[in-house]
């Protein structure tokens, strides 16, 4: 493992010079702007491990997405190669339909201190609910990105990260009404403490999250990519593509189905993935929403 293989991944040439915040910032960006979020592995036949050296492998040499505990925990590895300050932490993503967070961490970040300034590196939790640059941890305070309006908020036993987006537009009416459309400008999104993590804090998680019926990531098979305006994602067999309109107060959502027989080419051509296994879409009920 190097670095100079996973910068040639996100196609990051930026200067090392400095450890600093701008520096955070771009390769965070690159990252999510290369490396998409994706469960897939758990419905092509894969076993998704916790284990640095196969997650390079799959993310790096062979051109993967991951979901958090690989993706957060391979930046992680960075940031700590690169010389950054980084701490990982665990967090419980907030179930919209239950209304509370989840009951153990689910979700890898990282915590990175620049100047004695800590900040929330998180580059993989997908969808508009992806922070294309570190948050600073300052309780309350707004920090405006392309999704929308992020917050961390000190709850004295907890941080909440939450988000303030704007109305969806959907292009196809007969897609306006479904689950994946989220109807709630402001939203929770997980809640974190800044008690240190080992990734063997992890390991039991990672199992259950891909072997449990109830879990999201088995009743939902899960693609998305960050684009320069939006993202683009592939959830079960519903492709869509999102562009941010900031200037007029909405979200464009370009939504359809698409075929078995379209799956292939779909990864290859808007994800750049290709699988060893065939992917098997599945996309049962369950809290999730673009």
């Amino acid at each position: 493992m190097n670095l100079e293989e996973y910068f040639k991944r996100i196609s990051f040439r930026g200067s090392l010079d400095k450890l600093d915040l701008e520096t955070l910032k771009s390769v965070h960006r690159h990252h999510i702007l290369s490396v998409p979020f994706e469960n897939l592995g758990i419905h092509c036949g894969e076993r998704i491990v916790m284990d640095l050296e196969v997650i390079f492998n799959k993310i790096v040499r062979n051109n993967r997405g991951g979901w958090c505990l690989e993706n957060n925990y391979l930046f992680g590895w960075v940031l700590r190669e690169m010389g950054f300050d980084t701490t990982t932490l665990g967090s419980r993503v907030f179930n919209s339909i239950l209304n509370e967070f989840g009951p153990y961490d689910s979700h890898l970040i990282n915590k990175v201190v620049i100047d004695g300034k800590a900040y929330l590196a998180d580059v993989s939790f997908g969808v508009s609910s992806q922070i294309r640059e570190p948050l600073e941890l300052i309780s309350g305070k707004d920090q405006l990105q392309e999704a929308g309006v992020f917050r961390v908020i000190d709850q004295g036993d907890k941080w909440v990260l939450e988000k303030t987006g704007r109305e969806p537009h959907v292009l196809n009416p007969e897609r306006a009404n479904i689950s994946l459309v989220n109807r709630n400008q402001t939203k929770m999104i997980y809640c974190f403490t800044l008690v240190p993590r080992e990734v063997d804090h992890f390991r039991d998680v990672s199992h259950k999250l891909q072997t449990d019926p109830a879990s999201l990531f088995t009743n939902k098979s899960i693609l998305s990519l960050q684009t320069p305006t939006g993202f683009k994602a592939l959830i079960g067999w519903t492709y869509s593509e999102v562009t941010y309109k900031p200037e007029e107060g909405v979200d464009v959502m370009d939504m359809r189905e698409v075929t078995d027989d379209e799956i292939e080419e779909i990864l290859r051509e808007q994800f750049n993935l290709k699988l060893q296994n065939k992917l098997k879409p599945v996309s049962n009920k369950a809290w999730y929403t673009l």
